[in-house]
């Protein structure tokens, strides 16, 4: 009997899949539900975060900075952007021993204003800075820009981060 007993401990048994409990039907008068509907797990966890979406608002913001961070980078900007137009930009980027990007408003035509603020270069076909609040901050971000910059410069910039309250970057 003891060896019967210790034989079916040691047997597998199939595992069953692990079955989520099917949320109760809604009546089809009922309201229908602000919420949107997730499939994606990913997108069920961020839903229980109680997220919001960023407004989408014209952008608001003026900027003289200059700041260096621990590796040596080097950023200086001047920015004014009114009510989503563009209407001072130039951005100089200096990485220590990589070489130096820079920026400036007259290179550029502006292409969009909402979601984002969106420059595209007038002669580097695919160039484009966008500019875009992102909580207390706006983010300067740029894209296919290499030719804006002395040698390996654009491998290492990364987007420009400016306080949107008081015009200092980082």
């Amino acid at each position: 009997m003891v060896v019967f007993v210790l034989a079916a401990g040691c047997a597998e048994v199939e595992k069953q899949p692990d079955v989520a409990p099917e949320p109760p039907v809604q009546p089809e008068t009922s309201p229908v539900s602000s919420e949107p509907k997730l499939k994606n797990s990913t997108l069920k966890y961020l839903a229980k975060r109680n997220l919001k979406p960023m407004p989408t608002r014209p952008l608001n913001v003026r900027s003289r900075c200059s700041h260096k961070d621990a590796v040596g980078t080097q950023t200086r900007l001047d920015l004014l952007v009114k009510e989503a137009s563009v209407k001072t930009f130039k951005a100089e980027v200096s990485m220590k021993g990589h070489g130096t990007c820079r920026f400036n408003l007259n290179e550029f035509d502006q292409v969009e204003k909402l979601p984002q603020a969106l420059l595209r270069h007038k002669t580097q076909s695919g160039c484009l800075v966008r500019m875009w609040e992102q909580g207390p901050q706006v983010t300067i971000a740029f894209n296919s820009c290499a030719k804006s910059c002395d040698g390996q410069a654009f491998d290492y910039l990364w987007p420009i981060m400016v306080e949107a309250k008081s015009g200092q970057c980082f």
